[in-house]
């Protein structure tokens, strides 16, 4: 059944427009507590939010429709999404609540729900809130009507969490570090983290006012970290995103380094540790042939899904692995935590450093992606996928493609367009490829 408000990650949209309003907060918060209210103990929802202007207005209308069903709610102010998964779970609340669009500009604003068990809803549990959001939800009586307090000691709370994953016979002492907090919810956070750890911290992107956001800064944006750490000498940089749940790392050179050789790093560590469950890592469809390749020649299987960490999450918890992610630098360390964590991955990547004495350019280098490319194709209506012509144009690349690269064709599931990539050890048969199936694709949305 299709869901009418949530998307891959909550529900998100341009602020001020629906659904993202402060009356669309309000109901979500509503339907959302009566349908966590259950049994007879007095009930908590915690709150969360990135540095976003919209924030606050959102924030309030979330608390209006909690307590009017009947929910305590904990207000944490800016934090990053994977500490109110920690602190939902942790303080024994019935929900948790995360107001950030991410990676997103400041206009746009997104709720994201978390469930007791400080995981993401399931797709069941949105369909029911869903239902609710249209339907009338029974209010608290008078006497029964929530209560709102904010609890100043979360960011110290999640420090001391993050620190806790950090091998205990580890400092980072001399290691200079730059951090892009992309001026969002890690903006304290991650740069105290690091100092608390010994590591020489220069910050950045750690000055929000509300709507500069991922502007220019963060996981989206690296060109400041990679001229920050050049000019200042640094070993290594990281760059999180507006609520610090995906991570890119700088080495010592200005080199972008991507998720999936941070991920090549952390499941080759533990597995030479015995801490990689099952002897595989999780990836999606569009993590490099480089990768898997890498793994294999250690032993290490690569399970695919499809793009997005929801998916990637379901199959680790389904099939019983504790490393997985995106090449767009979510990481999910299930020992850890119960969805993307930006610092907590960073922190297992110093760890490594630390303990090698290399160079971070040598260190993270952990193979060498084959050519791939990715474009996009938008188009006003209809199913060009379906079209007898672009079928055949897309069974010959799969044909000349075997055995020595990967075709990955797929509709956005947020907007009308068709993303065609394909990777491979040609990069000029790579973009002919790439280039036919959209002049295919174009062709027949016309």
């Amino acid at each position: 059944m299709a869901r009418k408000y949530f998307g891959t990650d909550g529900i998100r949209g341009l602020t001020n427009k629906a659904p993202m309003t402060a009356e669309m907060a309000m109901k979500v918060g509503m339907a959302a507590g009566a349908h966590f209210v259950r049994g007879d103990h007095k009930h908590r929802v915690v709150i969360g939010k990135d540095t976003r202007l919209s924030g606050y207005m959102l924030e309030n209308a979330l608390v209006a429709g909690f307590t009017s069903v009947g929910m305590d709610v904990t207000l944490f102010g800016p934090l990053p999404t994977p500490a109110i998964g920690m602190l939902t779970k942790s303080m024994r609340a019935d929900m948790g609540v995360m107001i950030s669009a991410s990676h997103n500009p400041f206009a746009d604003n997104g709720i994201k729900l978390f469930g007791p068990d400080g995981y993401k809803l399931s797709d069941a549990d949105e369909l029911a809130i869903e239902a609710l959001i249209d339907g009338d939800v029974p209010l608290a009586p008078a006497a029964e009507i929530g209560r709102a307090r904010r609890i100043e000691d979360a960011r110290g709370r999640y420090i001391h969490f993050a620190k806790s994953t950090f091998p205990d016979d580890l400092r980072l002492d001399g290691l200079k570090v730059v951090v892009d907090c992309a001026n969002g919810a890690a903006y304290q956070v991650a740069p105290t983290t690091l100092w608390e750890l010994g590591a020489d911290v220069i910050a950045i992107g750690v000055s929000p006012n509300g709507t500069n956001i991922n502007d220019q800064v963060g996981s989206t944006a690296p060109q400041t970290l990679c001229e920050t750490v050049v000019a200042s000498g640094a070993h290594i940089g990281i760059a999180l995103d507006g609520d610090a749940d995906r991570l890119i790392v700088v080495d010592e050179n200005g080199r972008v380094i991507d998720g999936d050789q941070l991920m090549a790093l952390i499941a080759t560590s533990w597995a030479r540790s015995g801490t990689l469950a099952n002897g595989g890592l999780v990836a999606t469809v569009m993590s490099n042939l480089g990768l898997e390749r890498h793994l294999a020649a250690q032993g290490i299987k690569l399970i695919r899904t499809a793009v997005g960490d929801r998916y990637v999450l379901e199959a680790m918890r389904g099939q019983g692995y504790n490393v997985g992610g995106e090449q767009s630098g979510h990481i999910i360390l299930s020992d850890y935590a119960t969805t993307g964590d930006g610092l907590v991955a960073a922190l297992q990547i110093l760890a490594e450093l630390v303990r090698s004495g290399l160079p971070a350019s040598e260190l993270l280098h952990r193979f060498d992606p084959l050519p791939q490319l990715l474009k996009n194709v938008r188009f006003k209506g209809g199913k060009p996928l379906d079209d007898a012509g672009v079928k055949a144009v897309i069974a010959d690349a799969e044909g000349e493609l075997a055995g020595k690269g990967r075709l990955v064709i797929r509709p956005s599931g947020t907007e009308p367009v068709i993303r065609v990539m394909a990777e491979g050890e040609d990069a000029n048969q790579v973009e002919a490829v790439v280039d036919r199936i959209c002049d295919a694709v174009t062709a027949a949305a016309a």
